[in-house]
Protein backbone atom coordinates (compact mmCIF):
# COMPACT_ATOMS: atom_id res chain seq x y z
CA UNK A 1 0.00 0.00 0.00
CA UNK A 2 1.19 3.31 -0.66
CA UNK A 3 1.50 6.20 1.99
CA UNK A 4 2.18 9.93 1.34
CA UNK A 5 5.62 10.71 2.91
CA UNK A 6 5.91 12.69 5.75
CA UNK A 7 8.72 13.54 8.38
CA UNK A 8 8.60 11.16 10.32
CA UNK A 9 9.67 8.55 7.74
CA UNK A 10 12.42 11.08 6.51
CA UNK A 11 15.37 8.69 7.56
CA UNK A 12 13.56 5.59 6.00
CA UNK A 13 13.02 7.47 2.62
CA UNK A 14 16.55 8.53 2.62
CA UNK A 15 18.05 4.92 3.08
CA UNK A 16 15.51 3.91 0.44
CA UNK A 17 16.59 6.88 -1.69
CA UNK A 18 20.45 6.37 -1.04
CA UNK A 19 20.02 2.74 -3.63
CA UNK A 20 19.19 5.40 -6.18
CA UNK A 21 22.73 6.17 -7.84
CA UNK A 22 22.32 10.02 -8.55
CA UNK A 23 21.36 9.83 -4.56
CA UNK A 24 24.88 8.29 -3.61
CA UNK A 25 26.09 12.11 -2.37
CA UNK A 26 24.75 13.00 0.85
CA UNK A 27 24.37 16.47 0.27
CA UNK A 28 22.58 15.37 -2.89
CA UNK A 29 20.32 13.06 -1.12
CA UNK A 30 19.56 16.21 1.90
CA UNK A 31 18.68 18.21 -1.55
CA UNK A 32 16.23 15.75 -2.81
CA UNK A 33 14.36 15.02 0.24
CA UNK A 34 13.97 18.80 1.18
CA UNK A 35 12.96 19.20 -2.28
CA UNK A 36 10.12 16.62 -1.59
CA UNK A 37 9.34 18.28 1.90
CA UNK A 38 9.30 21.72 0.85
CA UNK A 39 7.65 21.85 -3.05
CA UNK A 40 4.41 21.00 -3.55
CA UNK A 41 5.06 19.48 -7.47
CA UNK A 42 7.68 17.20 -5.93
CA UNK A 43 5.80 14.42 -4.02
CA UNK A 44 6.98 11.19 -2.42
CA UNK A 45 5.60 7.95 -1.27
CA UNK A 46 6.71 4.67 0.50
CA UNK A 47 4.99 1.44 0.14
CA UNK A 48 4.52 -0.06 2.88
CA UNK A 49 3.78 -4.46 3.08
CA UNK A 50 2.22 -5.31 6.37
CA UNK A 51 4.60 -3.50 9.16
CA UNK A 52 7.77 -3.03 6.94
CA UNK A 53 8.19 0.01 4.18
CA UNK A 54 9.52 -2.20 1.38
CA UNK A 55 10.44 1.13 -0.89
CA UNK A 56 9.97 4.38 -2.26
CA UNK A 57 8.64 6.26 -4.98
CA UNK A 58 8.89 10.22 -6.11
CA UNK A 59 6.86 11.64 -8.67
CA UNK A 60 6.90 15.85 -10.13
CA UNK A 61 3.62 17.17 -11.27
CA UNK A 62 4.67 19.14 -14.19
CA UNK A 63 1.22 19.98 -15.15
CA UNK A 64 -2.57 19.78 -13.85
CA UNK A 65 -2.56 16.59 -16.07
CA UNK A 66 1.17 15.02 -15.80
CA UNK A 67 3.39 13.80 -13.47
CA UNK A 68 6.45 12.25 -14.10
CA UNK A 69 8.32 9.22 -11.99
CA UNK A 70 11.44 11.17 -10.90
CA UNK A 71 12.80 8.20 -8.25
CA UNK A 72 11.90 4.74 -7.66
CA UNK A 73 13.73 2.63 -4.94
CA UNK A 74 12.99 -0.80 -3.44
CA UNK A 75 15.06 -2.12 -0.47
CA UNK A 76 17.38 -4.76 -2.04
CA UNK A 77 16.24 -7.32 0.13
CA UNK A 78 12.77 -7.21 -1.92
CA UNK A 79 13.60 -6.92 -5.48
CA UNK A 80 12.83 -9.16 -8.43
CA UNK A 81 9.27 -9.33 -6.53
CA UNK A 82 7.55 -7.08 -8.35
CA UNK A 83 7.70 -4.05 -5.59
CA UNK A 84 8.16 -1.45 -8.27
CA UNK A 85 5.77 -2.47 -10.08
CA UNK A 86 3.26 -2.69 -7.97
CA UNK A 87 4.07 0.84 -6.86
CA UNK A 88 3.79 2.16 -10.29
CA UNK A 89 0.70 0.51 -10.62
CA UNK A 90 -0.85 1.77 -6.92
CA UNK A 91 0.39 5.60 -7.84
CA UNK A 92 -1.64 5.09 -11.13
CA UNK A 93 -4.32 4.57 -9.85
CA UNK A 94 -4.47 6.65 -6.76
CA UNK A 95 -3.64 9.79 -9.32
CA UNK A 96 -6.64 9.09 -11.44
CA UNK A 97 -7.59 8.96 -15.49
CA UNK A 98 -7.09 12.38 -15.45
CA UNK A 99 -3.32 12.55 -14.61
CA UNK A 100 -1.36 10.77 -17.09
CA UNK A 101 2.08 8.67 -15.38
CA UNK A 102 5.21 9.23 -17.33
CA UNK A 103 8.37 8.14 -16.21
CA UNK A 104 11.88 10.24 -16.77
CA UNK A 105 14.64 9.31 -18.73
CA UNK A 106 16.47 7.67 -15.68
CA UNK A 107 13.47 5.61 -15.04
CA UNK A 108 12.62 4.86 -18.70
CA UNK A 109 14.28 1.60 -19.03
CA UNK A 110 13.51 0.27 -15.57
CA UNK A 111 9.95 1.53 -16.31
CA UNK A 112 9.61 -0.33 -19.56
CA UNK A 113 11.32 -3.51 -18.28
CA UNK A 114 8.27 -3.55 -15.35
CA UNK A 115 5.64 -3.88 -18.04
CA UNK A 116 7.34 -5.60 -20.79
CA UNK A 117 5.79 -9.10 -19.78
CA UNK A 118 2.77 -7.74 -19.80
CA UNK A 119 3.25 -6.74 -23.54
CA UNK A 120 4.40 -10.32 -24.18
CA UNK A 121 1.37 -11.81 -22.89
CA UNK A 122 -0.92 -9.71 -24.73
CA UNK A 123 0.86 -10.52 -28.57
CA UNK A 124 1.69 -14.06 -27.03
CA UNK A 125 -1.24 -15.49 -25.42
Amino acid sequence: MLIRYKKSYEKIAMGLLSFVPSEKEIKLLLQTIKKYEDDDSWQLFLWKDDEDILGVIGIQMTSADEAVIEHISVNPSYRAEGVGKRMILALGKMLGEKIRLNPSQVIQSYFDKCFEEDEEKETNP
